[in-house]
């Protein structure tokens, strides 16, 4: 009689550890044999440039980002300053627009 397959593709269940262990300690080498060449991987290549400046001994504070700004110097516009700019952004506005229908280009 023919035996199935999948029994046969299956390992012994004693070896079954051995063989999970060996992949893990394998792993592990491959890995830590990567990080030493990962670390040195600028001299391996040829090292840096030779203008790069040398690494701070102390790295730099964090910004402060939990402090509130400086109050602002400049004045808020005043709503007769506001009607003006608007009016202004309008004139242009419709400046673009009739040049643009000048020349048959798409509003």
């Amino acid at each position: 009689m023919l035996r199935p397959r999948s029994s046969t593709a299956k390992l012994p269940r004693q070896r079954q550890p051995v063989i999970g262990l060996a992949l893990v300690c394998a792993g592990s080498i491959v890995l830590v044999s990567c990080s030493t060449v990962v670390s040195e991987m600028p001299t391996q290549v040829g090292g840096l440039p030779a203008g790069t400046p040398q690494r701070p001994a102390a790295a730099p504070e964090y910004p402060a980002v939990h402090e509130m700004p400086p109050p602002r110097t400049a004045a808020v516009l005043t709503e007769e300053e506001k009607k003006k700019v608007e009016a202004e952004l309008a004139a242009m506005r419709a400046e673009q627009a009739r040049r643009a229908k000048a020349k048959g280009l798409p509003e």
